[in-house]
């Protein structure tokens, strides 16, 4: 596992945790890790290094996206921004059969992004008093969680330090294929997840999995006797003026202008079309309660890039509580010994150069998104890419060289 490739944007920069946000956001069996026998005591992040940010590089950029639709992606669309320029990118089709252009304005399933948006929301209601970071989860939702289980303080649900597990499900796409339209309640979800044992002493260690984010809900809807995705609307959206962005909830459809996710799979495949030299199946309209809170966001491009703008600038969470969203906590890997990389919401990570950027990436099946920015906005960056193999480990070329061109 690299340090410089500790997921969010940096997902994008390395084969070794692409694995960590796949099985996070989709319906199928994780691979827990066996913790390290030994590890030496974790040492705290660099301070960030104020590395300046170059000239936006528009040759790079164009390259990056170049020669869509190809085996890999059928589509991309690409925003950089930030006080040191901007520069706008569109590649490709909007589907298979070619009669239209990809177009800047299309909607895409942002995927793990969503996370952003609910532990936003989570500090916003510590902002207010309503929660407390160090307030448990058996404290405010008495009954979910085994009477076996440590207590977990709510901070530890943002920053994946829970030890909560994931669900055990069935392997492979197949199941994720013929679930698609399936709807998950919250509550089916957690209990299904904790049947096994917690993973580790709460704080202690850092394991990213939706089942946090799933609980950063459900604690959301207790506390404000309100639907997550009024909440989310009422609290984000609609101020920092995402117009074009929604939570689906329980629709399986991708509605308005949109490209066609497309996942690749072998000859046979049920349902599948003939593309390039394999096959692919149309994973456009799906249900994303398997994700929920972890992963359901709508958006566009251009109303992300306006959201981690008013997100790093405090209009969305206040200065004091917003500090957690850039803040790592002192504890390795689950099941290595690698720091940790995770802050509560984001990831933080440093680039070739020493540029350091906070952001987060999303995978949904089709869908490859990443938004981040450096912490003084000096560059921003927001993409979608439509991966024909958008949570394979070792399929994020694209979006590595994306990244890369963006910020070097």
């Amino acid at each position: 596992m690299l340090r410089i490739a500790a997921t969010g944007l940096a997902l994008a920069l390395t084969t070794a945790l692409v694995a960590a946000p796949a099985q996070a956001v989709a319906p199928v069996t994780t691979q827990k890790a066996t913790p390290a026998p030994s590890c030496p005591e974790p040492t705290t992040a660099p301070a960030d290094l104020d590395a300046p940010v170059p000239p936006i590089n528009p040759a790079a950029l164009a390259r990056s996206i170049h020669g869509l639709p190809a085996a890999d992606a059928t589509a991309a669309v690409v925003r950089v921004g930030g006080t040191r320029g901007s520069w706008r990118g569109v590649s490709g089709i909007a589907a298979l059969d070619g009669r239209r252009k990809a177009s800047e304005h299309a909607r895409f399933r942002a995927g793990s992004v969503t996370k952003m948006f609910t532990t936003a929301v989570v500090l916003q209601l510590v902002a207010e008093g309503r929660i407390s970071l160090d307030g448990t989860v058996q404290e405010y939702l008495p009954g979910l969680l085994p009477g076996s289980y440590p207590e977990i303080r709510v901070g530890q649900l943002l920053d994946h330090t829970s030890g909560l597990p994931a669900p055990d499900l069935p392997d492979g796409f197949e199941y994720v294929y013929e679930t698609r339209f399936k709807k998950w309640m919250p509550e089916e979800y957690v209990a299904l997840a904790v049947r096994n044992p917690i993973e580790f002493t709460p704080g202690s260690k850092q394991h990213y999995l939706n089942i946090n984010t799933f609980v950063a809900g459900m604690l959301i809807e207790k506390v404000t006797g309100s639907t997550y995705e009024r909440q989310v609307t009422e609290r984000v959206l609609r101020p920092v003026g995402m117009r074009h962005s929604y939570l689906p909830g329980a629709s399986v459809r991708l509605g308005g202008p949109r490209h066609q996710g497309y996942q690749a799979v072998p000859k046979g495949f049920p349902g599948s079309l003939p593309y390039r030299d394999g096959y692919v199946v149309d994973m456009t309209h799906t249900s994303v309660t398997s994700t929920w809170a972890s992963g359901d966001l709508v958006s566009t491009a251009a109303d992300l890039e306006k959201f981690v703008k008013a997100l790093f600038s405090g209009k969305v969470v206040p200065p004091a509580q917003l500090e957690a969203m850039f803040t790592v906590p002192d504890v390795t890997m689950y099941g290595s010994c690698e720091p940790a990389a995770y802050t509560s919401g984001m990831t933080r990570m440093v680039l070739p150069g020493g540029i350091v950027g906070y952001g987060k990436t999303g995978a949904r099946w089709g869908y490859s998104s990443g938004v981040g920015a450096t912490r003084d906005l000096s560059r921003a960056l927001v993409y979608s890419v439509n991966s024909t193999d958008a949570k394979a480990s070792g399929q994020n070329q694209r979006t590595m060289g994306i990244v890369l061109a963006s910020f070097s």
